[in-house]
């Protein structure tokens, strides 16, 4: 059986943030993302996106509070602490799952299977190789996610023809076509947007928020990170209610909004719309069609929202795999191609 290691708190999931301190102490996780607001720029959120990119690779990346530094070709970001590169940042991350591993598992680790998107080309993943080998890990694969999903699902036991991966994680949204035949994965197709994902629906509640308790332009750094928290949490809570709370106490005053699942669908239609035009596109690269798919598997923490589960059933006409944790999918098919 497939066990996902929580940490001291009994939390499964580690947030993609590292953040760098004056002293050269790092702090990772959930300890780093309290400080993404009022120390952004030494606050390094979602670092996959810089892995094995160059400087012109990020343009239509705007908005980022980095500074970064052109020393080489390479891409390197410039904190308190010096330097880091983006390989540095990612074995962190990778560090920090290996010690909650060997702690939970009383002993040294002897390899690791880690998982990468199926768009990552070869620097990609070579820089995700050269951040396990700083991290102290020994890699025996590097697997692609979507392989991974459909492995959790046992895709790869008798299941053949072509399956959808749709990936909606935090900020970013990915699909794949993979054909299965004979127990072997080929993925066919790949697409997605790297700038939409949950992310962007908290921001929604957010605007719709502002507007709605009359907020604009009183806001103060810990007010929004305050606002949007909050906004987090009611739109957690609609997945499983028709409605939910919006409370918060600001600085200068206190919010007290209802939201309900209906008002969220309507104003976040047009992301979930993207997903699926971005879905369109990546089945007619492929030259297929919805009747062409087998299957299509859920992952990602933002595919509980069931705005999201319904559009993907309308659009394929058929009830999407869903039934295991679409945060965990990935890394339990991971564990089981180690095993």
């Amino acid at each position: 059986e497939t066990v996902v290691l929580a940490d001291h708190e009994g939390r499964k999931l580690l947030p993609s943030i590292v953040r760098y301190l004056p002293e050269g102490d790092v702090e990772v996780g959930y300890d780093a993302a309290r400080s993404v607001t009022h120390d952004a720029e030494n606050t390094i959120v979602s670092v996959k996106r810089f892995v094995g990119r160059s400087r012109a690779d990020l343009k239509h990346l705007t908005n980022l509070p980095y500074r970064f530094s052109d020393e080489d070709a390479m891409l390197r970001i410039e904190t308190v602490a010096g330097t880091k590169s983006p390989v540095e940042v990612s074995a962190e991350i990778l560090k920090s799952l290996k010690d909650r591993a060997e702690e939970a598992l009383g002993g040294e680790l002897v390899g690791a299977v880690i998982t990468v998107p199926a768009y990552f080309d070869d620097s990609q993943r070579q820089a995700t190789k050269d951040a396990a080998r700083l991290a102290g890990l020994n890699v025996l694969r590097l697997l692609n996610e979507p392989t991974a999903a459909a492995l959790a699902y046992g895709l790869d036991e008798g299941a053949e023809g072509l399956y959808v991966i749709y990936d909606l994680g935090g900020g970013t949204f990915d699909v794949s076509v993979l054909r299965l035949n004979k127990g072997v994965f080929e993925v066919l197709a790949t697409g997605g947007d790297s700038a939409l994902g949950g992310d962007d629906f908290d921001h929604r509640i957010f605007c719709w928020a502002v507007q709605e308790a009359k907020l604009e332009n009183i806001l103060s750094s810990d007010d929004k990170q305050a606002l949007l928290v909050a906004c987090r949490a009611a739109k957690e809570a609609l997945t499983t209610s028709e409605a939910a709370k919006l409370q918060v106490t600001l600085s200068n005053q206190t919010v007290d909004l209802t939201l309900t699942r209906d008002a969220f669908k309507s104003m976040t239609c047009h992301l979930v719309q993207k997903t699926i035009d971005a879905v369109k596109n990546v089945l007619s690269d492929a030259q297929l069609g919805t009747e062409d798919v087998k299957g299509v598997v859920l992952v990602g923490g933002s595919t509980r929202m069931p705005c999201v589960r319904e559009a993907v059933r309308d659009y394929f006409g058929r009830e999407p795999f869903c039934d295991i944790d679409p945060d965990k999918v990935v890394a339990i098919g991971a564990s089981m191609q180690a095993n």
